[in-house]
């Protein structure tokens, strides 16, 4: 799962419209995609406290659930 390197959803939400600031943790390959929607946790890898669904276009984020 990616890390979203916000200390909150709020944060994570007021990002609308900017490129993620993110961490790959995945063994098996690349997560992020420019466009499209994943899952994300935060604040840190293994310090879990908010879970998000993140909807990218174009590099940018679209939407935050």
């Amino acid at each position: 799962m990616l890390v979203a390197k916000y200390k909150t959803k709020k944060e994570l939400k007021a990002s609308v419209g900017n490129p993620l600031n993110f961490e790959e943790t995945s063994l098996f390959g690349a997560e992020y995609t420019p466009d499209g929607s994943f899952c994300v946790v935060g604040p840190e890898a293994y310090v879990r406290k908010w879970y998000a669904e993140v909807t990218m276009e174009n590099g940018k984020i679209l939407e935050v659930n």
